[in-house]
């Protein structure tokens, strides 16, 4: 039986839904929000770790700006800097359910597992057995659901193979031998953690050298600062404009837009991991993996250097820190229905100017809008960009 219409429905609690909750607050609209407070933070990414992004684009976002990171810090005495000083992933969590209980109190805990088309909206199903209708259905699920396994070893047996989203307790790797793929932050961040766990890790990445980004050393000269401005993202004008004029992107070609968001910002880990990672976790670089073999207990690498023989590498597991592609299609608590109507670009919703996809009345926010409106959206940062202008449409 279907009950408890509504006029818009969030499914996803990260710092998108939160935002856009919290925008919509007052509004004189009925609005539910769904879904695990934090979950992917608390959940799929390694504790003991710390953002990437500087304390001042770590915000979570209220009309009112009333709980920046560094309000919440100083309540807590936790050391706090706009630049410089790195956030740790239980500071930003803690801050992140603090935020959903002063203005997101009616988060329903909750899964959506179903999203269907019905007269005037959509029908949606719980977990929890119920039904319900909504006239306008806002998707922030966040990156799980884009979790990326190459083929190369996306064939293994699970239990040799995981993705880097799988590991936030990465005690149980104390004494295996481990290679992570990858040779971003997350790859980095993992090999690190998972090495001071006990672990013996390898890094194999595509690249020659590692590309730690560089300490910040503020204040800049004038100079410098003209130069290469900060922005969310970091440093540069590209990256400036990524954050300042999203609609200008939204306006460039798909295939250009693809390429941008595939392309910019790519492999850096973080400065302050460099000290843990040279001299003490061994690094194979400037290698593929051109195949992978299991006997059921260890995993053998094949690793193909241009210019050189193939390099074996024997290892217990594998992580594949090789990041995420969002993809419509592992959305699958949208209806297929609903899903072969959404027109995507390289397999992501293809969103007009206000976050709505070609399906009317369904929104999405969060990484699956990167390839409408830039690298801006695969960031927290992109929060509060998101929830101003999706809020003001939907009001």
């Amino acid at each position: 039986m279907t009950v408890n219409n509504t006029d818009i429905a969030i499914i996803g609690a990260g710092p998108y839904g939160l935002a856009l909750a919290s925008y919509l607050g007052g509004s004189g609209r009925s609005v539910r929000i769904f879904g695990s407070p934090m979950h992917s933070w608390s959940n799929h990414m390694p504790r003991g770790m710390h953002l990437k992004s500087e304390g001042f684009a770590s915000n979570l976002y209220d009309r009112k700006s009333e709980l920046p990171l560094v309000a919440y810090c100083a309540e807590r005495a936790i050391p706090y800097g706009d630049i410089g000083v790195p956030v740790a992933i239980e500071t930003f969590i803690a801050y992140g359910l603090e935020f959903q209980r002063r203005y997101v109190p009616s988060l329903e805990n909750v899964q959506v597992t179903s999203v269907k088309q019905s007269a005037g909206g959509f029908e949606l199903s719980t977990a929890a057995g119920e039904t319900f209708t909504a006239g306008r259905v806002v998707v922030g699920a966040g990156i799980v659901n884009f979790a990326y396994l190459p083929p190369e070893v996306a064939s293994l047996p699970s239990a040799m193979v995981t993705h880097s989203s799988r590991h936030s307790d990465l005690s149980g790797l104390k004494g295996r031998k481990i290679a992570v793929l990858g040779a971003g932050a997350s790859a980095i961040d993992i090999a690190v953690l998972a090495a001071q766990a006990g672990a013996d890790v390898s890094i194999v990445a595509r690249i020659p050298e590692l590309q730690f980004h560089s300490p910040p050393n503020e204040p800049r000269p004038l100079l410098q600062r003209l130069q290469a401005p900060r922005s969310g993202l970091g440093t540069g004008w590209r990256s400036r404009m990524c954050t300042d004029i999203p609609l200008v992107f939204h306006a460039l070609p798909a295939s250009l837009r693809v390429k941008i968001v595939k392309n910019h910002l790519g492999p850096a880990p973080c400065w302050f991991t460099r000290e843990a990672v040279e001299g003490h976790i061994r690094t194979i670089l400037g290698v593929t993996v051109a195949g992978a073999h299991s006997d059921g207990q260890k995993v053998e690498l094949t690793l193909r250097q241009p210019g050189n023989g193939d390099v074996r590498l024997e290892v217990d597991h594998v992580i594949a820190a090789t990041g995420y592609k969002a993809a419509v299609s592992r959305l699958a608590f949208i209806d297929g229905s609903v899903r072969s109507r959404i027109r995507t670009v390289d397999e992501a919703p293809a969103l007009d100017r206000h976050f709505e996809s070609s399906v009317p009345g369904l929104y999405f926010i969060g990484a699956a809008a990167a390839n409408s409106f830039g690298p801006l959206l695969r960031f927290a940062f992109g929060a509060k960009y998101a929830a101003k202008r999706l809020s003001a449409r939907l009001t």
